[in-house]
């Protein structure tokens, strides 16, 4: 899952960032508006987690002008701005959930855990594909019952799949959520990271699209 975090306070979004990274997720951070503003125009990220207090433009004002050009990403708002009225104008403005600070990371994480289900019309944190089972909250993985150790980045991929089992996911999106806006990752890294998982798991669990992406079936042997 690709987060665009943007927050211009050092030492919280390294915090955030160190954390989420932990977890699994490719974090991309920001720490300006009208930068924030650009990265959210393209769409490529499965969450963005806003920050109101920002240089060169206000995150309200950004959130207003990427859901008026159609920006569909939840957006989950991180701010000090704590009335009444600064939580009804930032949920108004397009925010899928609004998070006062100062918070908890524990909280953040289970927050975006919840939006991640939401976006995915899932119910719960457990994903269950035929032998595959994954746990969005302990970050666990077993298969046909056997618990499997995966890296952060294999976790990475297969959630995504799995939360789309029986969907062709094509390749630029996965690229994207696995690894953001870095540029330096080779063309392969992609097609690596699916064979070593693939041999944890069985050569068949995953399979592959030619010239368009990858898919889980529904029920995986």
């Amino acid at each position: 899952m690709h987060i665009i975090l943007v927050e211009d306070d050092p030492q919280l979004g390294a915090a955030i960032q160190r954390a989420l990274e932990r977890l699994a997720y490719t974090v991309s951070w920001l720490r300006d508006g009208r930068e924030a503003l650009l990265a959210l125009r393209d769409q490529t990220a499965d969450l963005i987690l806003l920050d109101l207090g920002l240089p060169g433009k206000d995150g309200l004002d950004v959130l207003v002008e990427a859901r008026r050009l159609h920006v569909r990403t939840p957006v989950l708002v991180m701010t000090a701005r704590d009335t009444l009225d600064d939580r009804v104008r930032g949920l108004d403005a397009g925010a899928d959930d609004y998070l006062v600070k100062p918070f908890h990371l524990e909280e953040l994480a289970a927050r975006i855990r919840s939006l991640t289900r939401r976006a995915q019309g899932l119910a719960a944190n457990r994903i269950d594909a035929g032998a595959l089972s994954l746990d969005l909250g302990t970050s666990e993985v077993s298969f046909r019952g056997e618990r499997v150790e995966l890296t952060k980045r294999e976790f990475a991929l297969l959630q995504i799949l799995m939360e789309r089992a029986g969907r062709l996911v094509r390749r630029e999106n996965l690229e994207n959520s696995l690894y953001g806006l870095d540029n330096m990752v080779g063309s392969s890294a992609l097609e690596v990271l699916v064979h070593t998982l693939r041999r944890k798991l069985s050569f068949d669990t995953i399979q592959t699209v030619r010239g368009f992406g990858y898919m889980i079936p529904r029920e995986p042997k």
